[in-house]
Parts: C-alpha cells; sequence; structure tokens
C-alpha cells in the first residue's frame, strides 16, 4: 500500500479521444499546466503546445498523429496519448488501445459532432476500454447540459453517467456542483477551482441528479439499491468505489465538464481519473498477461526522427525492460534496444529502462512493428489483439522528379507506412500509388515526404484502368518480309479477329492445316498477337476477342520467331481498326455508409457521378446510420470520398470492389482518347 492507503501501481496510460476540433490537445495543455509539467500553457492556434508538435500538425491546426506525454499528480504517473479525431487519422488511436488504461473520451454539445463520437464510441466498446467522458468548451454552452447529454446518449451504447451538474450565472456556466463529492465548484482559468457552499436554490436539483446517477450504478449493485430503497444514504467511499467499479467494467460512461482552453474542470478529471481509473493490472488482464513470466511490451507507434532513428512507442504491460536489452517480437525477430527514452510531445529524456506501466521509447528496434508484443524471454509473445486496418479510399500516384530519386522514395514510403500502417503502397507499370483514408491524409503523407524525408515528389489522380474491345469480325493479313543482304525476314499469316462476350478475356486459336506456319513459329505469332492488344487503336489494353490464325506462309531461309512475332502484330494493328473498337471503363461495386440524415445526398452525389443506386438499408448495429449501394464507374469514384465526407459531417465513408468493365461511348469517350493522348 502507498503512504495515502490506495495500493500500488504502475503508471497509468490514458488516451485522449475524440472528435475532430473536440479540444483534445488544448485539455492535453491544461493536464500539463496543472501538474506543473510546463510553466506556460500554449494554444494550437499560437502553434506552441507539447501535442500537434509536427510540421503538418501546425500548418493545418490538427493532429496529425498521436503525441505522448507524462506526467506526475500526487505522486502517480500518467502518460497521455493525444490521439488525433479525424476519422482519416484514426489509425494511431485504434493501434494504442491495447495498451491503455482507460479513455478520456473529449466532445463538446455539438450534435454535428455525434456521428463522429459513435464512431469512436463504438471502437471503445469493441475494445472494452473505461473510459470518461469531458463535456468541453461548456463556457460556450448555450442549452442545459441535461440537453446536450441527452442528445449524445444515442452514440453511446453504454449509459452516460452524469457526475457534475453545471451551476449558472446571468446565462452563462460560472462553475459545477460535483454529485460524488457533494461539493460546489467556481471556475477560475487555470486555476484550482474554489470550493463553495452549494446555494439553497441548487440544493433540489443536486439531490435530484444525485439519486438519479445513484440509481444508475445501483442498475449492476445489489447492495446500493438496497440502501437506496431504505431511503438511506450510502457513505461517499461506496459511490466511489461504485463509480471504480463501474467505469472498470464497462457498465457506465462517466461525464464531467469543462473548458480545457480555459483550464476549467481539468484538476476535478484528473483526480477522477487518480481515483477511480483502471490500473496497469487491468489492462494486463484485458490483454491475457496477467499470467506470471517474462516481459511483455506492447508497441503502440513508431515514429522516425531525423537524428534519433526508428522510435518504437510502447508500454510495459509485464515485468521491466532494461536499456540494452535484447527483445523478441511477436513476429520472432529480435532486436536489441539502443536506448530508452521518456517522450513529451518532440522532447525526450533517457532513462536507465522502463518499469511496469511505463509508456516509453524503445530506439533503433528496426525489425519490429507497430502492433507487436515484444519480450525478454526466448519465446515470442503472440500478438494481443488483431487490429484491421481500414481499406483505402482515396489515392494518388507518386512522381519524382529524377530516376535516381525513386530508390529514396521507396525507403522513404516503407516509413511512412511503419508510422502509419492504414497508408498503403502499390507498385506497377513504372509509378508508385498511394493509398490512404481521404484527402488530407493524402496530403499529409507527401508533405512528410518532402519536409521529414527530405524526398521530392509530385502528385497525379491514379490512371483509370480503361480498355477496350471491337464489336465486329475482320479478316487481316499480316506479312513482314525484309532483305538486308544475307539472311531475310519473312513472316506472313492471316488472322481472324471476333469479339468475345464480356469479360471473357483474350483467346489465341491455332487452326493452320497442312503446315503453312510450320509448328515452332506459332507461339511466335500468338506473342506478337499478344503484344499488339497492349495498346489498341484508341490506346488502351484490347480485351475479349478471339483471334485465329487460319493460314500463313513461310520461307526455308528467312522465317524466324522475330519475323512471325512481326507478323503477328503488323496483322493485329491492320485489323482491330476495322472491328469498330470500343472503349470499355470498370464498373465498381461501392457501399457507402454515412449518417441517415446524409442519405438523401448521397443518393444525389452517386447520381450526379453517373451512378447507378442498387438500393439502400440500415448499417446493421449502426443506429442512425444507412449503407447505400450502388455501381458506379472507377473514374467517378476516385475524389467520391471528398464529397461524401463534406455531405455527412465528416464521417462517411465507403468500400469498393472491382464489379464488371461497361462500354463508354460519345463524348465521354471521346474525352477520356483526348486525355490519354494530352498525356502522352
Amino acid at each position: 500500500m502507498g503512504q495515502d492507503g490506495r495500493p500500488e501501481h504502475g503508471p497509468r496510460c490514458i488516451a485522449l479521444v475524440g472528435p475532430f476540433q473536440s479540444g483534445k490537445t488544448s485539455l492535453l495543455e491544461a493536464m500539463l499546466a496543472h501538474s506543473g509539467a510546463i510553466q506556460r500553457v500554449g494554444t494550437v492556434e499560437a502553434g506552441n503546445t507539447v501535442g500537434d508538435a509536427s510540421a503538418e500538425a501546425r500548418a493545418h491546426g490538427m493532429s496529425t498523429e498521436m503525441n505522448v506525454a507524462t506526467i506526475d499528480f500526487f505522486g502517480d504517473a500518467y502518460t497521455f496519448l493525444d490521439c488525433p479525431g479525424s476519422i482519416e487519422f484514426l489509425e494511431d488511436m485504434r493501434r494504442a488501445l491495447p495498451a491503455i488504461d482507460a479513455a478520456v473520451v473529449v466532445c463538446e454539445p455539438d450534435e454535428r459532432k455525434l456521428p463522429a463520437l459513435q464512431q469512436i464510441m463504438r471502437t471503445l466498446e469493441e475494445q472494452k476500454i473505461p473510459r470518461f467522458l469531458f463535456l468541453n468548451k461548456i463556457d460556450k454552452a448555450e442549452a442545459r447540459v441535461r440537453d446536450a447529454l441527452e442528445m449524445l446518449q444515442p452514440a453511446s451504447r453504454t449509459p452516460l453517467l452524469v457526475r457534475q451538474i453545471p451551476v449558472w450565472e446571468n446565462d452563462i456556466i460560472t462553475g459545477f456542483i460535483d454529485l460524488a463529492l457533494e461539493r460546489a465548484f467556481v471556475y477560475r482559468e487555470h486555476a484550482e477551482s474554489n470550493v463553495i457552499d452549494i446555494a439553497e436554490g441548487e440544493r433540489i436539483r443536486q439531490r435530484e441528479q444525485r439519486f438519479k446517477m445513484l440509481e444508475k450504478l445501483a442498475d449492476h449493485d445489489d447492495e446500493l439499491l438496497e440502501v437506496l430503497l431504505d431511503d438511506l444514504e450510502p457513505p461517499k467511499d461506496r459511490v466511489f468505489d461504485g463509480l471504480a467499479k463501474e467505469l472498470k467494467q464497462g457498465m457506465v460512461v462517466p461525464v464531467l465538464l469543462g473548458s480545457a482552453l480555459r483550464g476549467n474542470g481539468v484538476l476535478r478529471l484528473l483526480k477522477a481519473l487518480r481515483h477511480e481509473a483502471p490500473t496497469i493490472s487491468a489492462t494486463a488482464r484485458r490483454n491475457n498477461l496477467d499470467e506470471a513470466g517474462e516481459t511483455a511490451a506492447y508497441v503502440l507507434k513508431t515514429v522516425h526522427t531525423p537524428h534519433g532513428g526508428k522510435l518504437s512507442i510502447a508500454r510495459v504491460l509485464r515485468g521491466e525492460v532494461a536499456d540494452g536489452a535484447s527483445l523478441v517480437a511477436s513476429s520472432g525477430e529480435t532486436a536489441r534496444i539502443a536506448a530508452v527514452q521518456r517522450m513529451t510531445g518532440a522532447a525526450s529524456v533517457k532513462l536507465p529502462g522502463a518499469t511496469l506501466g511505463e509508456t516509453v521509447a524503445f530506439s533503433r528496434l528496426d525489425t519490429v512493428q507497430t502492433g507487436e508484443a515484444v519480450t525478454t524471454g526466448k519465446k515470442p509473445v503472440k500478438r494481443l489483439v488483431s487490429v484491421p486496418t481500414p481499406e483505402p479510399v482515396m489515392s494518388v500516384c507518386l512522381v519524382t522528379n529524377e530516376r535516381k530519386d525513386e530508390v529514396k522514395v521507396s525507403a522513404a514510403l516503407t516509413k511512412l507506412i511503419e508510422e502509419d500502417p492504414s497508408y498503403r503502397v502499390e507498385t506497377g507499370e513504372g509509378e508508385a500509388r498511394l493509398d490512404g483514408q481521404g484527402e488530407m491524409h493524402l496530403r499529409v503523407a507527401v508533405e512528410r515526404l518532402q519536409g521529414r524525408y527530405g524526398v521530392s515528389v509530385a502528385t497525379r489522380a491514379p490512371r483509370v484502368g480503361y480498355l477496350e474491345t471491337i464489336r465486329t469480325s475482320a479478316t487481316v493479313r499480316g506479312r513482314h518480309k525484309k532483305q538486308t543482304g544475307g539472311h531475310g525476314q519473312f513472316g506472313d499469316v492471316v488472322l481472324e479477329i471476333a469479339p468475345l462476350a464480356r469479360g471473357e478475356g483474350f483467346r489465341f486459336v491455332d487452326k493452320i492445316t497442312g503446315g503453312v506456319v510450320p509448328r515452332q513459329f506459332i507461339a511466335s505469332v500468338e506473342k506478337g498477337v499478344r503484344e499488339a492488344l497492349k495498346a489498341g487503336p484508341l490506346g488502351f489494353p484490347v480485351t475479349d476477342l478471339e483471334v485465329r490464325l487460319i493460314d500463313g506462309s513461310s520461307h526455308a531461309v528467312d522465317s524466324s520467331d522475330a519475323a512471325f512475332q512481326a507478323a503477328g502484330r503488323l496483322a493485329m494493328s491492320e485489323g482491330l481498326p476495322q472491328c469498330q473498337p470500343v472503349l470499355l471503363e470498370p464498373i465498381l461495386k461501392v457501399d457507402i455508409f454515412m449518417p441517415s440524415d446524409a442519405t438523401a445526398k448521397a443518393n444525389a452525389i452517386v447520381s450526379g457521378r453517373r451512378g447507378q443506386i442498387l438500393g439502400f438499408d440500415a448499417r446493421d448495429g449502426w443506429p442512425g446510420w444507412d449503407v447505400l449501394q450502388a455501381l458506379m464507374p472507377e473514374a467517378e469514384v476516385g475524389d467520391l470520398i471528398v464529397e461524401i465526407r463534406s455531405a455527412s459531417a465528416g464521417v462517411g465513408t465507403f468500400t469498393r470492389q472491382f464489379d464488371h468493365m461497361a462500354e463508354l461511348s460519345g463524348r465521354a469517350a471521346d474525352q477520356v482518347i483526348a486525355g490519354r493522348v494530352a498525356a502522352e
């Protein structure tokens, strides 16, 4: 037991999560100030906060990656993970969840943030993360807090439990009454609130709301229910024990009020974390690590620094890790720690090692990836949890200025994906395509490549997978004859070209009789035909046709593989234009997920992009959300996410898969062909 009578435990790790621009970074700054970790409170607008330390975050005024900071509060250590709130950057939050003891969900009383809050709450629920809700920007509230919480409750499948009620003066919230403590407080900017007597006019409201809080706790506590039924007042210690137990078991989400920007309500939040948040032992049990044994740590984030190399931010969930220790990862790879550091934003302090519960950065674990568990033992620890990576919704092609930069870009992209696994890279046909979670996600990636990794790249839209096919048949001769002195070149073929049904691809048929084309050159003819199909009369790969080799001739001396390849190419180049070539465009099956009030807008967006709506339905398990099914041309899906997000308060998304190829004619086809010519 500690000196204050509380059981000793390792440092806690708390994630600050919530919708975009809800005030998480400002809350971290206020917590650092209240604990004495910083002397001057920065702001996001001024670009001088401990969180949002990256150049990209400060340039855009938003969190683009997780920031870590550790404080000491009344002798206890707390590491806070300030996680981005934009749907495009939620990967850091998802990857960190196995390591944390609890989350503080920062949200403002704004109905427009409800869908984003619902997404975050659902993720926490699925991972069984205990969570508080900090109702931020309370100084700007215009409606009753009770109404705000009724509006926010649908975002949480777990009951929101009111811990505090506001004190109003001249239509402004000036403080709060803590229902568990039965005390009233008046806010002071960036200072501890003053304790005041509960006004007589507030006592009835305070008693009513306290009883409602106790009733909710009693839903899962028979002893407390008996106390309430007997009209007795439970002891305060009994109330706090109930709050801690039901928070830990995920039965309630306690709600506290405040203003992060002014530092109001932050001290009470820190005290609630101190007395009620679960400890490292509960987190170890959640990850099936409560058995005795070797050291185990979880890598929740990877960062590549300009001078310190690769940093693996990890939390020790069992045992201790010394500087210089060799670690075995879940993959079986072994790496040696070059240094152990405590991170506070962009700053770091070297440590001799990491004890149970500490969240630190291990340097130079080059073979260890985000999401892996590491141990000092000889046998790997299995991955704690499988965190699915969301499907990409937007792509750009990266273009280097010089060929020698391609290797440098490849290395930088590897680091980029290590830092954020929700990026994907696909290479082929001499280009790299970067897939991501949205327009800002990709823009930040390019900025990091240029600023953090020093590679110069330009971007362009990815090529659409257009093909072409034919509508009619033709019979053509291809004769390649060339005399250069000595042996010449001679190849002669007659081909029948005919269309196939959509999706059948290409078929080559040998119909030669009598050996007019020697057997050893049949494959050469097919090879020449296939080369000709790489770009047809319209400039795109040709598909869905059959080519039959029906006749030809050869020369005993001058015929060769190369000559018959050339004859095959020549016949196709002359024959395809006679077959009424037509453009084909890929059609994708698209499922769009968005709040129900955005469904009508999504319908209009799909229709305006030449899409065919197949239907829509309620999204399974997501109250207030719909899923819209449609068929859409690939060319119209490239920047679809921009409009979907705009129409859905920034939270809509979609999945896509290839469905079929369809003819494209008229002006639309002319524009595609003209664009291809211009690009070449």
